[in-house]
């Protein structure tokens, strides 16, 4: 499921409406290992940024990527958001679901928008630079967090479905 979800970077979409939050989150309420949580997903992420960073973004980078510079705030953004997974989504609840996405889209919003104040030099280093870096961020926030209730209603959904044979559990104490 979290490849898959991982997969939805290379189709068509809105800017930031992909199911990357959502393997978060599917993997802080699934892993019993809790660390798996944070593990699978980012390798994950980590296989496709190889791949998006060497071929599709191939031309804004000189050689070979590891890892991009900018990554270090998607990645913290992300672990913020496995953690907002692993402290709401205990009980898989619809209410939890959409909570969990909210919060978790807030996270990645306000670390990743802080990544580009510190390393865009089109921001200002002062309280205006980062304000208006948040300002530009807010049009991919609302992307994000279609994306995140979307594709986790949609893990979850499945995963439920193929594993119980029934959406049941999750609904039936909604």
């Amino acid at each position: 499921m979290i490849i898959l979800a991982a997969a939805s970077r290379f189709l068509p979409h809105w800017h930031n409406f992909t199911a990357v939050g959502a393997m978060g989150l599917f993997g802080a309420a699934y892993f019993n290992k809790k660390y798996w949580s944070f593990l699978v997903p980012l390798i994950a992420l980590w296989f496709s940024d190889l791949i998006l960073n060497n071929v599709v973004y191939g031309a804004f980078f000189e050689g070979f990527v590891w890892f991009a510079p900018f990554s270090i705030y998607v990645y913290t953004g992300f672990i913020g958001v496995v953690l907002v997974g692993l402290l709401s989504l205990k009980k898989i609840r619809p209410k939890n679901i959409l909570i969990a996405s909210l919060l978790a889209s807030i996270v990645f919003f306000l670390v990743s928008n802080f990544g580009s104040f510190l390393t865009n030099p089109m921001y200002t280093k002062d309280l205006p630079g980062l304000l208006t870096a948040y300002a530009a961020g807010i049009p991919f926030f609302w992307n994000t967090l279609l994306a995140n209730i979307v594709y986790t209603f949609l893990l979850i959904g499945v995963f439920e479905w193929v594993t119980q044979g029934s959406l049941q559990r999750v609904w039936a104490k909604a």
